[in-house]
């Protein structure tokens, strides 16, 4: 089912908390709304369930505007942080009840609920568990439950509300590897909120990046991270170094000692330029057209990552750069010694907040 979101405010009192929002959700996709905290992903995902009304706009389904209709006629399944599960009953009849609430003339019969309940609880592979209790079971165990009991109504429409928030982080990644494979074995629309990046980058098929009530900027995980469309974005979506000082002049980027060719009408502009950690090159003898000298201040191995912190003079933050193992390897650094800086890839924006180029 796709869900097509047209022009939609919503207020609360004086404070706009969804502004003109549009959004096209596709049919079997698992989109990500992602944002940091009052950004207005959760409100805007109780209004597409129906827990919320818009002040104006739209939500349609598959073309059919349902904007007035009740959440129990939306046919919406959803997973939240805190499980919700009943504590005083087993997991059985937890997964059973929303079949079990129906309407009698919508109600499967006896057996039919249990084979659905047995075919859930296979699928989140927790069969064994279906006479234990909430209490008897792990955070994770409880959270493939909770999506058991989401899906047994065979609701057209899923939506999860930071999901995992409540897990450590192992049984979080476990859990994002496991709902992504159960999607896509079900080919149901789902839309989850999470202000985390890492899981909005694994799980998504489309992800929107909200702030201030407002879209900044909608694709996949890759479009995102590589061609970010505003300086939040590229803040917002994993690490990036700010240079400071840069400019346009007569043609050229100049950051620091580099210049590149661009393409540009502009006499001289002002610009923000970003390089990811990863995409910063470190040499220890100076180099045609480097941004610069800086200094190592520290050298921490993460998993599978060497992460440099450099000082640069003229900037006011570290600097970080990201060398694989076999990089560090072949050109080993120490703490004080001085390196140069080499941009792989740049992100230009002019000021204040347009994009410019990805260089």
């Amino acid at each position: 089912m796709s869900i097509q979101i047209e022009n939609l405010n919503k207020h609360f009192g004086t404070f706009h908390a969804l502004k003109n929002i549009k959004l096209t959700v596709p049919s079997g996709s698992l989109t990500a709304l992602l944002g940091p905290s009052g950004c207005g992903k959760t409100t805007l995902l109780r209004i597409i369930a129906g827990l919320e009304q818009a002040d104006e706009g739209r939500i349609l389904f598959d073309g059919e505007d349902v904007s007035q209709r009740h959440v129990r006629e939306r046919k919406v399944g959803f997973m939240f942080q805190h499980y919700a599960l009943f504590r005083h009953m087993n997991v059985f009849d937890n997964v059973a009840f929303g079949l079990q609430v129906l309407p009698r003339a919508q109600r499967p019969s006896k057996a039919a609920i249990a084979a659905r309940v047995h075919e859930l609880l296979k699928l989140v592979q927790l069969d064994w568990l279906a006479r234990a209790f909430p209490a008897q079971l792990s955070g994770g165990q409880r959270q493939r439950i909770a999506l058991a009991r989401a899906l047994a109504t065979e609701p057209k429409l899923l939506l999860l509300d930071e999901p995992f928030g409540a897990l450590d982080a192992k049984v979080r990644k476990e859990l994002r590897q496991w709902l992504r494979q159960i999607h896509h074995e079900l080919g149901i629309t789902s839309v989850l909120v999470t202000h985390d990046q890492e899981e909005a980058l694994e799980l998504a098929d489309e992800i929107v990046v909200m702030n201030h009530g407002v879209v900044e900027q909608v694709g996949s995980a890759a479009a995102l991270y590589q061609q970010p469309q505003s300086v939040f974005v590229t803040e917002f979506l994993g690490e990036a170094n700010a240079f400071e000082h840069a400019r346009i002049e007569a043609g050229r980027l100049h950051v620091g000692g580099y210049s590149q060719a661009v393409a540009t009408q502009t006499a001289r502009q002002n610009v923000a330029v970003y390089v990811r950690p990863h995409e910063l090159a470190l040499s220890t003898q100076p180099q045609p057209n480097s941004i610069g000298a800086a200094r190592i201040e520290h050298i921490h191995a993460v998993g599978p990552q060497v992460r440099v912190q450099l000082s640069m003079s003229g900037q006011s933050k570290p600097i970080q750069a990201w060398l694989a193992p076999a990089q560090y390897r072949a050109q080993p650094l120490s703490h004080g010694q001085t390196v140069w800086l080499y941009p792989q890839q740049l992100t230009v924006f002019r000021l204040p907040e347009m994009v410019e180029y990805v260089i």
